[in-house]
C-alpha cells in the first residue's frame, strides 16, 4: 500500500469521529437558519437564487447564512468519503466497516435532497422536521462506525443479563420518542425559518406537555437503569455510561424548561437542539457499553497435522 493510502486507513477511527461532530454541527448550523429567520435566504434549490448558485449581495445575511449550512453538506459529504476510502484501504479489510461506512456516504446527499425540498416546500414543518430526524439517523450511523473501528467482527457478548438489556432499549425507544416530539414542539412553535412559513397547527402548549411527561418517563428510565446496573454489577463503564445520560439528560430538561418559561429565547433553543444531538448520542453510548464484540474466531484447519485428538493415537492389531 502507498504510503498515503497507509494515513488514510490509519486515520479511519478519526474520520468516523469528524462525521459524527460534523453531523452534530449541521443541526447546530440547521438551527441557525431557523431562529434568525434564514430558511429562505436561498428561496430556491439546488441554486441559491434562479441565476446562481451562491449567495449574492442583495440577499444580505439571511441569504449568507443558509448558505453557509449548504456549505457545510459539502464537508460532510468530503468527510462520508474520505471514511468510505479509509475503511476500503484499511488491513485487514473488514467488510462491516465498508458497508457502514457506505451507509453514511449515501445518507448525507440524501439529506441534502431534503433540506431542498424544505426549501421548495417553503418550509413545512413537517418536512423540517423529517430534515432534523434524518440528522439523528446519521448521527446513529456515524456514532456506530466509530464505535465498530476499535470491535472485532465476532459475535456480541451480552455484558449484562437480557431484563437490563431489554430496559436500556427501551430507554433508547424513549429518547428518541423524546426528540421526535421535540420536533414536533418546534413545529408548532414561533421559530419558523421565515416569516410567512405555516406551521403544523397543533397546540404549542398540549404537544410541550406530552413533550416534558416522555422527559419525565426517561430520565426514570435512566435512573432505573444506573442502578440495576450497580445491582448487577455491571462494568465501571457501563454504570458510567449510564450516570453520563441521567446528567446529560438533566441539563436538557432544564434547558427546555427554562426556554419554554421565557418564551423560547433564540440562543436557549439553539442550545436545546444540541441538546438532543448530545442526548441522542450519550443513549447510543450506553447501548453499545452493554457488550462486547472480540475478533471473529479463526477456523481451524484439518488433515494429517490436525487431526482430531480420540483418532491421533495409532490403531493397533489384537
Amino acid at each position: 500500500m502507498s504510503r498515503p493510502g497507509r494515513r488514510l486507513s490509519s486515520a479511519l477511527r478519526p474520520l468516523a469521529l469528524a462525521s459524527l461532530v460534523a453531523n452534530a454541527g449541521l443541526i447546530v448550523t440547521g438551527a441557525a437558519v431557523r431562529l434568525t429567520g434564514s430558511g429562505l435566504g436561498c428561496p430556491t434549490w439546488p441554486k441559491c437564487t434562479d441565476e446562481s448558485y451562491t449567495t449574492t449581495a442583495e440577499m444580505g445575511v439571511h441569504g449568507m447564512i443558509e448558505f453557509g449550512n449548504r456549505l457545510l453538506t459539502f464537508v460532510l459529504v468530503g468527510l462520508a468519503f474520505a471514511t468510505f476510502f479509509a475503511a476500503l484501504l484499511s488491513r485487514p479489510r473488514r467488510k462491516s466497516l465498508i458497508i457502514m461506512s457506505i451507509a453514511v456516504a449515501l445518507g448525507v446527499p440524501g439529506q441534502g435532497v431534503v433540506g431542498g425540498i424544505t426549501v421548495l416546500t417553503n418550509l413545512n414543518p413537517w418536512v423540517v422536521g423529517l430534515h432534523f430526524i434524518l440528522s439523528i439517523a446519521l448521527i446513529a450511523g456515524c456514532y456506530a462506525l466509530w464505535r465498530r473501528v476499535d470491535e472485532g467482527d465476532g459475535k456480541p457478548v451480552p455484558l449484562v443479563p437480557a431484563p437490563i438489556r431489554h430496559l436500556s432499549w427501551i430507554a433508547a425507544v424513549v429518547s428518541f420518542a423524546v426528540i421526535a416530539v421535540g420536533v414536533v414542539v418546534t413545529g408548532s412553535g414561533p421559530h419558523a425559518g421565515d416569516q410567512g412559513a405555516k406551521r403544523n397547527g397543533l397546540d404549542p402548549a398540549t404537544v410541550s406537555q406530552f413533550h416534558a411527561d416522555l422527559v419525565f418517563l426517561l430520565i426514570g428510565l435512566s435512573v432505573a437503569l444506573w442502578f440495576a446496573l450497580r445491582a448487577v454489577g455491571a462494568p465501571a463503564h457501563t454504570v458510567r455510561a449510564a450516570a453520563v445520560l441521567i446528567a446529560v439528560e438533566f441539563s436538557q430538561g432544564a434547558i427546555g424548561f427554562v426556554q419554554y418559561f421565557t418564551h423560547l429565547p433564540v440562543l436557549l433553543v439553539a442550545a436545546h437542539m444540541l441538546g438532543a444531538a448530545i442526548t441522542w448520542t450519550a443513549t447510543l453510548a450506553v447501548l453499545w457499553s452493554l457488550r462486547t464484540r472480540p475478533e471473529r474466531p479463526q477456523p481451524t484447519t484439518t488433515g494429517p497435522d490436525h487431526a482430531h485428538p480420540q483418532l491421533a493415537e495409532p490403531v493397533t492389531a489384537s
